[in-house]
């Protein structure tokens, strides 16, 4: 047997790699060590090293407002998709533009004489100026027909010898988004902006359920929409929650349902979309003054002539500091649409998604925002085309943080743990009650933006994540929250 002899080349060659190795380990480990102790001292670092997050688009910042110094910050100038956050850039450009007392008109006018016997000669018009409230269950008076019923009577008439008309002319015939995608159209998130709008311009359905695999049955529709017929492709399965919706276009009559609700239901309620809100205002004012006592000759219609008439009535909405309240703090997509297009309202001029998205622009880049940062196709959020910064969002907050209308748009804002979408956000946490945002979240997509009081400091923040690898939202909200708790300590 040869014995190989190890020159003493070779075993200096081998103790030292055998140093090199335990070094390499010895580094290893206190590199492990450094990385933790990095992620707990920028929360940053472990909002983003996970596999949830790895690969998702991100745009996050948040600033001291008091000193003026970033906190944390991650790629703030790239622009993503926020969703219901945009809201936050409606409504405070409607504060600013139009302030807190603001109130939409409606007025109610004649295009004909009044007899000496109390009969009107020509028409009664309904004439909008994108009133969101009008008979809606968020906000306003639901019975505001009674005063309407009651100034025709003020006014001297107690006979019309001519149509009850619904004049949406102030808005243009666009009605939906054209940026918002198919399958929302015809849902009640989804209800088109008019010029004219009523009860929410959103109709409820009931259904009657059977055995699984059947189909429901539709046993009526509120309000009564004579002309809407539908589709039903809907199917009775084991599911226990509402995943049923509408496809239609407005001003269309027809939709189609689709999905799934809970078997053997008596009762099941779903919502939907009413296409032309203003014919049913006009039909529902209309068999309110019959029953009145005062008479009708023609008949409710939305179409109208533009000729001379006289104001015999104005109505007007709550206040604006109310109506961004309900648009911030229940994310209200109808309020903030109208709103949003509310914004270019002009005389003789109908108002238009483009005109809107300039007024708002032009606006904050006069402010001196980084509107470069900002790409905007609607108020409320729901168009996947929508990409907003966040060093957009905290310019935004910061300016309003100084603006005399801070109290108002604060107060609008939902708070953690506490009320409106934020409700179970940060719920039994250090910072339950002291961060007041909006929040958005769509398919892959959750942000939020806001105000953090706490520790005597005053944070603004924005955080947008785009495609999270989950199909849940749920771990990146609970990530963010872990992020905001430690980046306000």
């Amino acid at each position: 047997m040869k014995i190989k002899h190890i020159s003493q080349s070779n075993s200096y060659d081998f103790q030292k790699r055998h140093e090199c190795v335990s070094i390499r380990r010895v580094v290893g480990v206190f590199m492990l060590f450094f990385n933790i102790l990095l992620v707990a001292q920028n929360p940053v670092n472990g909002f983003f090293n996970n596999n949830l997050h790895r690969n998702a688009t991100i745009s996050l910042l948040v600033k001291d407002l008091k000193t003026d110094k970033v906190l944390n910050s991650h790629r703030a100038g790239n622009a993503a998709t926020p969703a219901s956050t945009v809201k936050l850039i409606t409504t405070a450009t409607a504060l600013e533009l139009l302030g807190a007392d603001y109130q939409f008109v409606t007025t109610l006018e004649i295009d004909g004489k009044i007899t000496a016997d109390s009969i009107l000669n020509g028409n009664l018009y309904i004439s909008g100026s994108g009133d969101p409230t009008l008979g809606s269950s968020k906000l306003g008076d639901t019975g505001f027909l009674t005063g309407w019923t009651a100034a025709v009577r003020k006014a001297g008439i107690r006979q019309i010898n001519g149509d009850i008309i619904a004049d949406a002319s102030a808005y243009d015939t666009e009605g939906v988004n054209p940026k918002w995608i198919w399958e929302d159209l015809g849902n009640y998130f989804a209800a088109g902006a008019y010029g004219l709008s009523y009860k929410d311009n959103t109709f409820e359905m009931e259904l009657k359920s059977g055995a699984v695999g059947t189909t429901p049955e539709i046993v009526k529709i509120t309000p009564d929409i004579p002309e809407l017929s539908f589709k039903n492709y809907l199917k009775s399965t084991t599911i226990e929650f509402d995943s049923a919706y509408f496809y239609g276009a407005p001003y269309e009559n027809q939709r189609s349902i689709y999905g799934e609700i809970p078997a053997n239901r008596p009762v099941f309620r779903i919502k939907g979309d009413i296409p032309r809100p203003g014919l049913i205002l006009a039909r529902d004012f209309l068999w309110k003054l019959k029953s009145s006592g005062i008479s009708v000759s023609g008949k409710a219609t939305d179409e109208f002539l533009s000729v001379n008439r006289k104001v015999i009535y104005t109505h007007k909405s709550p206040v604006l500091s109310l109506i961004i309240k309900e648009i911030n703090t229940n994310s209200n997509n109808h309020y903030a649409e109208h709103l949003f297009r509310h914004l270019t309202l002009k005389n003789g001029k109908p108002v238009t998604t483009t005109a809107a998205v300039k007024r708002i622009r032009n606006f904050w880049q006069s402010k001196g925002l980084p509107v470069d940062e900002l790409f905007l196709y609607d108020g409320s959020g729901l168009s996947p085309l929508n990409a907003v910064s966040a060093n957009f969002f905290v310019s935004l907050l910061s300016y309003m943080d100084k603006s005399g209308n801070s109290a108002t748009f604060k107060a609008s804002l939902p708070i953690s743990g506490k009320s409106g979408t934020l409700k179970n956000f940060l719920k039994s946490t250090p910072l339950e009650g002291k961060v007041a945002a909006k929040s958005g979240s769509f398919t892959m997509v959750k942000s939020y933006a806001g105000y953090i009081q706490t520790n005597g400091r005053k944070i603004a923040f924005a955080i947008i994540v785009n495609n999270p690898n989950s199909n849940s939202l749920t771990p990146t909200t609970r990530k963010i929250e872990e992020f905001l708790i430690n980046v306000s300590k």
